[in-house]
């Protein structure tokens, strides 16, 4: 069970060199996706008049989040393993696969990427603010909530599949690529109805900058939910009964 190889870490951890270069890489990774995945957006309102809720809009998100994301994740692969994204590290605390302390340095970085992406933006911009993200009419939270917890636990999935197993062999490879891909096939499914969030971080910095909240919560609690069953179920299932041994500078 992975729940018996959650280890909190030791007090001197978050200060130890390889923890603060895998935060800084974190920071960087989440400020490149953040930037072009918002900003592909507000490029798109500005050249259509504000039309990004229509089917061209959807489909420019999906490819920009998609080719964004697979080059956040590369680029910090080797540093932090290329999380990106807050509900994949809790994945990877739930599977044992990154301390705790670690963990929230990682989250603190994260956070802190998507605000100055969007605060970037807003200057770059001339002012124009990045939207929150927010349910479409007729969409209820608890609708939303089911959307976000399947779309990351699809997320999460693939991360333990091509990243996190052992036994991935030469499909690590590919990892950062089918790590973009399904993100930009659920902005796709879900974009329309919630946004496709998946990533509490890109969810925080908008509504920062914007200073919105409303059903915030919704984009914290469906990530986390879908990535912690995503943890339990693929270690469980596919990598079971393993000798664990911590991964101290990078937790892939």
């Amino acid at each position: 069970m992975p729940i018996n190889r959650i280890a909190v870490g030791t007090p001197g951890e978050a200060s130890q060199p390889d923890a603060i270069r895998a935060a800084l890489a974190e920071f960087f990774s989440m400020l490149i996706f953040v930037f072009a995945g918002e900003g592909s957006g507000m490029a798109f309102n500005k050249l259509t008049d504000n039309a990004s809720t229509t089917p061209s809009g959807l489909v420019a998100a999906s490819l920009a989040h998609a080719f964004a994301l697979f080059v956040a994740v590369s680029v910090g692969a080797n540093i932090s393993g290329g999380h990106v994204n807050p509900a994949v590290t809790f994945g990877a605390f739930i599977g044992g696969n990154i301390t705790l302390l670690r963990g929230i340095l990682y989250w603190i970085a994260q956070l802190l990427g998507s605000v100055v992406a969007c605060l970037l933006l807003k200057f770059a911009t001339g002012g124009w603010e990045t939207a929150a993200f927010s349910l479409s009419s007729g969409v209820s939270v608890w609708n939303a909530l089911v959307f976000e917890i399947v779309m990351t636990f699809g997320l999460v999935y693939t991360v333990y599949a091509t990243a996190v197993d052992p036994k991935k062999g030469n499909v690590g490879i590919v990892a950062p690529i089918a790590i973009g891909l399904i993100v930009g096939a659920n902005i796709l499914a879900g974009g329309a109805f919630d946004g496709a969030s998946m990533n509490p971080a890109v969810s925080f910095g908008p509504a920062v900058v914007s200073w919105s909240w409303t059903h915030h919560w919704v984009y914290w609690a469906g990530p986390l939910i879908g990535a912690a069953i995503a943890a339990l179920v693929y270690d469980n299932i596919f990598i079971g009964n393993r000798t664990h041994e911590p991964l101290p500078n990078n937790d892939f």
